[in-house]
């Protein structure tokens, strides 16, 4: 098998899409969530952090120097792991919201994991 076709077998992943896509996820997730004193700031956080990480990999993506990808690349990662915290407070004030919340969870995790490895790549050159 060629390299074309082993690459065109194999799909693609688009970060920035991925990351939109999930931050768009998070939006629709949080309107759906009830509001009362509680879930208020706990929203206001999810999605200031759920949103942060497809706009920061998008100034990664485009930084100017290596040092300056990885660490735009390093706040990806913080931030898609704050989105878990607010992920877990969510599910643990309304709990009806726990398994949607925990879908959320799940790529936001995946996400975290993704970015600690560019991270670490990115340490060597």
């Amino acid at each position: 098998m060629s390299n074309d076709e082993t690459s065109a077998a194999r799909p693609r992943y688009d970060l920035e899409d991925r990351t939109a896509r999930f931050g768009e996820a998070v939006v629709r997730f949080a309107k759906g969530i009830p509001v009362n004193p509680v879930t208020d700031p706990l929203i206001r956080q999810l999605v200031r952090a759920g949103t942060s990480v497809g706009a920061n990999y998008c100034e990664a993506d485009d930084a100017g120097s290596k040092k300056e990808f990885r660490y735009r690349i390093s706040i990806c990662k913080r931030e898609s792991r704050e989105t878990k915290h607010w992920l877990r407070m969510i599910a643990a004030a309304v709990p009806e919201q726990k398994a949607e919340a925990r879908i959320h969870w799940q790529e936001a995790k995946e996400l975290n994991l993704i970015f600690g490895a560019i991270y670490r790549g990115k340490r060597k050159t």
